[in-house]
């Protein structure tokens, strides 16, 4: 449990490594360096922007419209183009590494790869250190690359069955995967998908380990710690770390005193083993597996148009409302201490796809995206009050944000 006020250990993530300046040679400097990756919601292309001097320094050209994730490591950003059977690859132009008591941070250009994983229809892309688990929803399979391999030119796929054509997710963990299951046996409609009726374990040949651990519905995944969580109608599925005989699937089950709904999209807290989920369009749930009350319901005013973990500051979640409202979520105290006009009103209705504002946390900064404007809108961390806008060509719709601090020699 993380409820106490007690002393919250400094953030692991790629976003928030923090060089120690008493710990760093006199000869060296300390560089820090955000970027935005921007996709656009009606053009095939990916903008990067140097929040630095808030200028565009890459345009990357695609041959469809673009879901983005962002690696663990912060190297590569994957730009996947359902429609179009691709998904590209982009360095950020940002490495950080490990020397110790301090890290090092090296800049370069941004590019789009020559490597590019093809596959029918790729739909989640899920990192883990260096692994990359691309599932295809029309193709029946997995693919597991390198993101090395990817910084090289090469994709080397190598190819994990997923049962039968599905909207699926596929997570690497050790030495295993973790692969959704379709219910093969349910009616459905020409050219639509089977839903998913659970998780099982593949090891590194493809044989399955162990019995499929049900998971009705199963959407929305995230890491925290050594954790991997799934939502599932019944509640949320967790895999731990089980050495050789692969990993362990429990599910935390949603319980009596928490109203009807489920989670379907799931963050993972980075110093602090929680997950931050959805549950239904208006609320979110804090999710503290190993806690005797695993759940913790924060209701909000109006429905939810996206949400964030800040792996700087960890205690901090951030939520849109479609009213255009910012809301401060302490994680700790599970209330919401802060809340800020941002935007425009974007209401959830209409279609799922349609324009709405996306946030990404770049150092100290929120990034929203708003559409409508034509704008990136940079929001201070601590007050939730704007401090500059970006003017981006089109829609700005989709972002992610690579960077960090550290030495440079």
């Amino acid at each position: 449990m993380f409820r106490s006020r007690t002393s919250v250990l400094p953030a692991t993530s790629i976003l928030a490594l923090l060089a120690t300046p008493l710990a760093l040679h006199a000869e060296d400097e300390r560089n820090e360096s955000w970027r935005l990756f921007v996709a656009d919601h009606t053009q095939p292309i990916v903008r990067a922007i140097d929040l630095g001097t808030d200028k565009e320094i890459g345009r990357f050209d695609l041959k469809g419209y673009a879901a983005l994730s962002l690696s663990d490591t912060g190297r590569t950003v994957f730009a996947i183009q359902g429609d179009q059977n691709i998904v590209n690859v982009i360095d950020t132009g940002i490495a950080l590494s490990d020397h110790g008591e301090h890290r090092d941070i090296a800049v370069g250009d941004t590019k789009l790869l020559s490597a590019a994983i093809a596959g029918e229809k790729p739909g989640h892309v899920v990192t883990h250190g260096d692994l990359v688990a691309v599932f295809y929803d029309r193709g029946g399979k997995a693919d597991l690359v390198a993101e090395s391999g990817l910084l090289e030119g090469r994709v080397d796929p190598k190819a994990f069955d997923t049962t039968a054509a599905h909207h699926g997710v596929a997570v690497p963990m050790g030495p295993h995967i973790l692969v959704s299951v379709p219910d093969t046996t349910a009616t459905v409609k020409a050219g639509e998908l089977p839903p998913r009726l659970g998780l099982r374990v593949l090891d590194e040949t493809g044989r399955q380990v162990g019995d499929v651990a049900p998971c009705t519905g199963l959407h929305g995944e995230a890491t925290s710690g050594r954790l991997v969580a799934f939502g599932c109608a019944e509640g949320v599925l967790i895999a731990r770390p089980g050495g050789m005989d692969g990993p362990k699937l429990d599910m935390v089950a949603y319980g009596e005193d928490l109203p009807a709904g489920k989670v379907s999209t799931l963050l993972g807290g980075t110093s602090m083993q929680f997950f931050l989920g959805n549950y239904g369009e208006d609320k979110v749930v804090l999710i503290e597996p190993e806690a005797e009350t695993p759940y913790r319901l924060i209701e909000l005013p109006l429905r939810r148009i996206d949400f964030a973990l800040d792996p700087a500051h960890p205690r901090n979640a951030y939520i849109l409302t479609e009213d255009g409202t910012l809301h401060l979520l302490d994680v700790i105290d599970g209330a919401i201490t802060l809340s800020a006009p941002v935007t425009e009103p974007y209401s959830k209705d209409g279609h799922w796809r349609d324009a709405r504002p996306r946030l990404a946390v770049a150092g100290d900064h929120i990034a929203i995206t708003d559409p409508r404007h034509s704008l990136v809108r940079m929001i201070d961390a601590k007050t939730l009050k704007e401090v500059r806008t970006i003017p981006v060509e089109g829609q700005p719709f989709a972002v992610v944000a690579a960077g960090g601090s550290g030495a440079t020699h």
